[in-house]
């Protein structure tokens, strides 16, 4: 089985699971993403990132609540696995998602109103805001800026009214993308 298929046949499997209590299914909350990242127009590698970025919520051995019982380390699970099969432009924005959230409540300080009661929770199980040397580090790493529109997409892209274009869409980009 190739990338691509393991992807698509793990979002067949466990993709319908609801994102918390946000109201969409994991799926659409990838759809969205990746539809916030073309419209943005993000670079090919960016909108897979996006499309993917809580694909270490499948791979995760716990799979209860897609994380909201404790922390499943989604972010690392998931980079480690998309390295080997795409490479660090779309592994690293994934890996460091979490990180960005945790670095922008330092940052901007109005971010943290705007983020939804299942990513407060799960901030909180993450580590919560970063210190501020921490919080120094994390943007002075390479895909930060990456992983900082990245995580501005996921915070949007839980609209259960959004409608977006079907998962097979992306399958052209991904297969680009493949190593």
């Amino acid at each position: 089985m190739d990338a691509i298929d393991e992807i698509l046949e793990l979002i067949g499997r466990r993709g319908d699971a609801l994102y918390g209590n946000e109201g969409v299914t994991q799926t659409a909350h990838a759809q969205q993403s990746a539809a916030l990242a073309e419209a943005e127009g993000a670079v090919p590698a960016l909108v897979a990132a996006a499309l993917l970025h809580d694909v270490g919520h499948f791979l995760a051995k716990d799979d209860t609540g897609f994380g909201q019982a404790k922390d499943d380390f989604h972010e690392r699970i998931g980079a480690g696995w998309l390295a080997k099969r795409f490479g660090p432009d779309v592994a690293e924005p994934v890996r460091l998602h979490v990180d960005a959230k945790r670095w922008l409540v330092v940052a901007e300080p109005a971010y943290a109103a705007l983020l939804s009661p299942a990513s407060i929770r799960s901030l909180e199980l993450q580590g919560g805001a970063f210190a501020p040397e921490a919080a120094d580090a994390f943007r002075a790493r390479p895909h930060a800026a990456d992983a900082i529109r990245l995580r501005r997409w996921d915070d949007r892209a839980k609209d259960p009214a959004a409608v977006t274009k079907p998962l097979e869409s992306y399958v052209p980009l991904l297969r680009a993308l493949a190593r």
